[in-house]
């Protein structure tokens, strides 16, 4: 297998985080998305048209390119330490995490980013497709990343860890929002001490 990524990005970073928690080690090449290798690398648009990393490419010569599918074949083949849950229940309740913390946490996160940094005009979203940037939707986007934040302490008061009973990718996930967020220059709100509290246990978890 092969591995195409920045190990910096959002996206990357869920991925990599995977990776080493479970101490998997891929050969790697890395593709600098701040030099936009991305859209003028020929030989990676060809593997991935989308232009997005990370993208896996198996031994069989098949293209993974989304964290949760790339997630869900390693641990089908690195079973140890597993982050996906061991049975159909503790997976359907990750799984709808992970979708759940990527529309309401990294979505708000990505609106603000894109939408209001010069570095993106014409590229409001990932991939080659030119679109232009909407400055309203990074006031929608702080109101969305306010009311996640408030969803997860709320939740995270009742629970240890995001699914179930255990550390998960849904862990990851949230742990990548917080990292993100950053990105635009936003934390986890003081008042939110569960979460905080949890960010800490989740740091501990990935060393």
């Amino acid at each position: 297998m092969k591995l195409y990524t920045f190990d910096i990005a959002p996206n990357p970073r869920r991925l990599g985080l995977f990776l080493q928690y479970k101490g998997i080690q891929l050969d790697t090449e890395q593709i600098d998305l701040g030099k936009q290798e991305h859209l003028e690398n020929e030989a990676f648009g060809k593997l991935n048209p989308a232009r997005t990393v990370p993208a896996l490419v198996l031994d069989s010569g098949e293209v993974l390119t989304e964290v949760i599918g790339q997630c869900a074949y390693l641990e089908s083949v690195y079973p140890e330490k597993p982050l996906m849950g061991t049975t159909a229940l503790e997976r359907a309740d990750i799984l709808s995490w992970d979708h759940k913390l990527y529309l309401q946490g990294f979505l708000p996160i990505a609106e603000i980013f894109r939408n209001g940094n010069p570095a993106f005009k014409d590229r409001a979203l990932p991939g080659p497709l030119k679109l232009a940037q909407i400055p309203e939707l990074c006031d929608r986007g702080e109101l969305r990343l306010a009311a996640f934040w408030t969803m997860m302490d709320e939740h995270l008061a009742q629970h240890s860890w995001v699914a179930g009973d255990g550390f998960s990718l849904a862990d990851i996930d949230l742990y990548c929002v917080v990292e993100f967020a950053g990105w635009i220059k936003k934390g986890i709100p003081d008042e939110c001490e569960a979460l905080k509290a949890w960010h800490a246990r989740a740091a501990e978890q990935l060393g």
